[in-house]
């Protein structure tokens, strides 16, 4: 049994006042308490957040919509101004998990959730992401459900969000306090890619804290959609989606935001993809070449080498969707 120190913070200067290197945050606790029970997680100190006044959605100073590291996945996806502005991004928090942890579930906690890859969450195997230096067991190993794009010769973990890819595809911002105090961070330099430190996933100091996430004002006539392609209907992790917000007139996308998750070690955009569809007419000779784009350098594994054609066909159905009606 590992020990550790449990405190509620009853406001943001008291959680940080208690954070630092050993410490970790808890809100709803569906990954944390997982891994704590695994011992893949043995902080010294818990603290518990659920306290703080983050979990308001609404708009936002500069325009937007700013949501709450504290709001509830299930708050957020039926939240009317999420619905009615950034559907990709209902749609993706309602394709994930199942509805009881999407009702304990926090988008600051989504915002780190830890990969599914079953060598990073069973402590007699080798992890660098884990154990720095110990080795990768999932290279050679079973990888069906790991990343394509990203990845190195020290890790092949696949980023496990659904959230996050809508996330990117909107161009959210994440907004970050700590002891050195406020920070804001696009959300495409949030995450970093494993190299020779996977245990290090984001931009996140020991002692930092996620207090919300902004999202800037939906693009005039946007349209948007989340694809997620998985084993099974519900409570299943994808093995390719792909978050789509696009402007359509006349035929012709004006612009257009493409990320994919399932393949890569963090939600994976390429703005080479989107410019090789902005300012064409729409057309599926024009989506597959974007998905080829976004699938290029691709390094896939014997286990998950289907992910390379299921890939491209998720992003070509997802631009399909999207441009349907426009």
């Amino acid at each position: 049994m590992n020990f550790f120190s449990f405190s509620r913070a009853a406001s943001v200067a008291d959680a940080l006042r208690d954070a630092g290197a050993g410490a970790k945050f808890v809100a709803g606790g569906t990954t944390l308490v997982d891994l704590m029970k695994l011992d893949v997680e043995t902080p010294a100190v818990v603290i518990d957040i659920n306290r703080l006044p983050l979990a308001e959605v609404g708009p936002a100073p500069e325009g937007g919509l700013r949501i709450g590291a504290l709001a509830r996945n299930s708050d957020v996806a039926h939240h009317p101004a999420v619905v009615r502005d950034y559907p990709v991004l209902a749609e993706a928090l309602l394709s994930g998990a199942s509805a009881q942890l999407r009702n304990m579930a926090t988008t600051g906690g989504n915002l780190v959730q830890r990969t599914r890859c079953v060598y990073f969450r069973d402590t007699a195997s080798a992890c660098n992401k884990r154990v720095p230096g110990s080795g990768c067991a999932a290279i050679g190993g079973y990888n069906r459900n790991l990343a394509i794009v990203g990845t190195s010769e020290h890790c092949i973990a696949s980023h496990p969000s659904d959230q996050n890819v809508a996330l990117t595809a909107l161009e959210a911002t994440v907004q970050i306090t700590g002891a050195r105090g406020d920070r804001s961070v696009p959300i495409g330099e949030f995450y970093l890619l494993p190299g020779d430190t996977p245990e290090r996933e984001t931009v996140l100091e020991p002692g930092e804290m996620i207090t919300s996430v902004t999202l800037p004002p939906p693009a005039p006539g946007a349209r948007s959609t989340y694809l997620k392609l998985r084993d099974r209907a519900s409570y299943e992790f994808a093995l390719a989606s792909a978050a789509v917000v696009a402007t359509v007139t006349n035929g012709t996308l004006e612009r257009v935001r493409i990320a994919m998750g399932g393949i890569g070690t963090k939600p994976w955009r390429n703005r080479d993809a989107e410019l090789a569809l902005e300012g064409k007419r729409v057309s599926a000779e024009r989506f597959a070449a974007a998905a080829q784009i976004i699938l290029s350098g691709v390094k896939p594994q014997p286990g998950n080498a289907f992910k390379v054609e299921l890939g491209k066909r998720c992003l070509v159905h997802a631009l399909k969707l999207v441009t349907a009606e426009a």
